[in-house]
Order: structure tokens, then sequence, then C-alpha cells
């Protein structure tokens, strides 16, 4: 059955009455406010992940750039209810108004459509919630840029190391849109490559599933010894729960292929524990991550800690301003592609990753750390939920570049 479809009208009009939060500075740089609007997932599944928590990271990056690098900054945002018309129809009206970066939009199928919109108007998109590598493949953009984390890193972090240590076997779960499609796709390629098999997949429909229970059943069926939970946010929740209520974690090792920290809070640790997981960012990892989490926290919806795509709004905007104030607003806010081009001559630094680079296909590079939840008798308080097990240096957690098939990327001298 189709998920209810509230009017796409309505939806559209409720954003002239959508508050706006407005973080300005001193303005040095001649009289122009830099728009940046947050489009993100406000009440669906990735709404934990991303949402609320995404447009306090992004208040938190103007707050600690704009006015020390003398810009003027407005941040607004809006629900685009992981459905491809809504936020097409939200990035046009807001680029077509005025706004000039549109950051975060999880959900595949709508980042990618809102990648496309964003190079038709000469504008900046500054994707950290969705995952497909796409975005910097044959779909890459010169207005596009890919923060925290992606399917390829997601698959070689977990699926790896999983198929070495034992989980020769495999059983997907996995949300049916190009998110889960491609997730499933790239682990499998790790999985054989360690000499792994998968024995079967199932997909279900998304957004409108809450119960996994036949899916389920197919996959205790099947016999592999992992389960692969290829999709995100409360849909990844809800399979751990039901699948502990069946009983297969007796005999399966639950893998969640992209698990948050605000997951695995929402779960528990008697119910998370032992979960291998890749993360790009967890709020305590060093110093500095720690430092970054204590500024956004009192931000955050209930005080959460941040999350990695929380910590990609930060990143990518950071970097954004810091290009902007480079370049002027008046270049910022008439070429997109002249912005993003700024943003991958200079180097990136802050201290929710670390430095760092935007290459140019536009894929922002950095570590990615497989993490094991731990017990709760290892654990010291609310939100000290990660235990490292390794950790992927930066140039080789994401997809080589010459693989990708971005026509941007130049093609090596003979």
């Amino acid at each position: 059955m189709s998920p209810p479809r509230r009017p796409l009208l309505a939806a559209l009009g409720g954003l002239a009455a959508m508050p706006a939060t407005r973080l300005r500075a001193q303005n040095a740089l001649g009289g122009r406010t830099i728009r940046i609007g947050v489009l993100t997932d406000m009440s669906g599944p990735y709404r934990d992940p991303t949402g609320m928590g995404s447009v306090a990271c992004v208040q938190q990056a103007v707050a600690d750039f704009a006015g020390a690098l003398g810009l003027s900054a407005e941040v607004i945002q809006a629900d685009h209810q992981n459905r491809p018309d809504i936020g097409s129809s939200i990035a046009r009206q807001w680029y077509d108004q005025g706004v000039d970066a549109i950051v975060d939009v999880p959900t595949t199928s709508v980042a990618l459509a809102v990648s496309t919109i964003a190079r038709q108007k000469n504008k900046v998109f500054l994707n950290s919630g969705a995952a497909s590598t796409e975005l910097t493949g044959a779909a890459c953009s010169p207005n596009t840029a890919h923060w925290a984390y992606d399917t390829y890193m997601l698959a070689k972090g977990t699926g790896a190391a999983v198929t070495r240590t034992g989980g020769e076997s495999w059983f997907f779960v996995t949300a049916d849109y190009a998110f889960g499609t491609v997730l499933q796709r790239d682990v499998t390629q790790f999985v054989e490559a360690e000499g792994g098999r998968v024995l079967g997949s199932v997909r279900y429909p998304f957004p409108a599933t809450t119960d996994f229970s036949s899916f389920l059943l197919q996959a205790q069926a099947s016999r592999a010894k992992v389960l692969g939970l290829a999709n995100a946010g409360t849909d990844t929740a809800n399979c751990i729960i039901q699948a502990r209520e069946f009983g297969l974690t007796r005999r399966m090792r639950l893998v969640g292929l992209l698990m948050s920290l605000s997951e695995v809070h929402a779960l528990g640790l008697p119910a998370a524990q032992e979960l291998l997981l890749t993360e790009s960012f967890y709020w305590d990892l060093n110093e500095r991550s720690r430092a970054f989490a204590e500024r956004v926290q009192p931000r955050m919806p209930n005080r959460a800690m941040p999350g990695a795509v929380h910590a990609g709004c930060y990143s990518a905007v950071a970097h954004y301003l810091k290009a902007a104030a480079a370049l002027g607003p008046a270049v910022t806010q008439l070429d997109g592609a002249a912005v993003i081009a700024g943003m991958k001559a200079m180097p990136t630094d802050d201290d929710a990753f670390g430095p760092g680079r935007l290459r140019e296909d536009g894929r922002k590079l950095h570590p990615a750390h497989l993490f094991q939840v731990k017990s709760p008798e290892e654990s010291r308080g609310p939100w000290d939920y990660y235990k490292p097990v390794a950790t992927t240096a930066a140039e080789n957690a994401f997809r080589p570049i010459q693989e990708g098939g971005c026509p941007l990327v130049r093609s090596p001298a003979l």
C-alpha cells in the first residue's frame, strides 16, 4: 500500500509562514546577506540523524565563522518529506527567491534532484544526508559537494571487515529506493571480494513500512550468518528490535550498514550492544570533536550529541563560508560553481573532522572509523556508546576518483 500523500501545494504554502532562523554578524563585505537553506527530514525516518540536528549544526557553523569572516548569513529550513517532488519544488523556489546554498538533503532520490537543480540555477548544494556515490560519480556536478559519508565508505568499512571475521554469508533487508539499492550493491562487492556470499535479499516499500516481520522471517530461513540492514533511521531501529524479538540474533549477526548515534541512543545499549558500524564522525573521538560537540549540544534537540550527518552539515557550511569570504558575497551569490571551485582549492579543517580536502569530483575526504557499540557495563554514561575498532585513512576510505565516472575528473596524462 502506498503511503498517504500530503498535498504538494500545502507543503509549499507552508514555506511562507515557516520561521527562519537568522544569525547575523557585522557585514564588512558589501551589504549582502548569504542565505543558507537546510532541506531535511523533519518528520520521517531520518529526522533524528538529520532533521533539526542538522539545522542546529548549520546555525553553529554560522555562529562560529560568519562574524569572524566579516559575513552576514541567514539560515532557513524546510521538510522535504522524503519526496523528490516536494524537495525539488522547495529547492527551485528557494534558489529563485535568493537562497545561495542548500544543505543536508537526506534521501538519495531527493538529493539527486536537488543537485540537478543547483546546477541549472548555478547555485550551491552541500550534501551531507544522502549516501549515494552517484553524487560524485556519473551524476557529479560542479555545483555539488558531498560531505560526511557515502555507500562506498560504509560498504568498505563494514562489509569487508565483518566478512573477514567470520561473516561469510549474508542476507540483505533493503529499503527500495536508490540509497538502499546502491548500498546493497556496494556491500556485496566487498563481501564477495573477501570470499563471502550473498544468499538472498528482500526489498521493502520505503517509506511505507514499519512491520518488517515477513522480511526478517525470509532472512532467518536463508540460514545466512549476517543480516545486512541496507536502510537507515527508524527503519534500522525497527529492524533490530523486531529481529531480536524473532530470535534472529541467536544465529545471525546484525549489521547496521548505515547506523547512526541517534539510532543507538534510541535503541539503548542492551539492544544495540556488539553491533559493528562505520562512522566518519564520533563526538568523543578526540579533543577537537569533543569541543565541537560541547558548543553545539545546547542547540541540539533534547540536548543530543551530534551525529555524523549533523557534523557534515557543520563542516560543509564552515568551509563554504571560508570560500565565500575569499570570493566576496557578490561572486558567491552570482556563481555557485565558482564557490565550489574555491572550496576545492583550499584545504578543509574544522573541529568536527579535522584536516582534509574536497576532491575534484566533489567528494570530501576524511578518515572512516569502524566502531563497536559498547555494552551497558562498558559505557560511562549517556552518549558514551562507541569503542574504536579500526580506522581507514582519508585517501583510502572513499572510492578511487578514477573509478567513479565523474565527467569533471581529468583523465591522467598518457
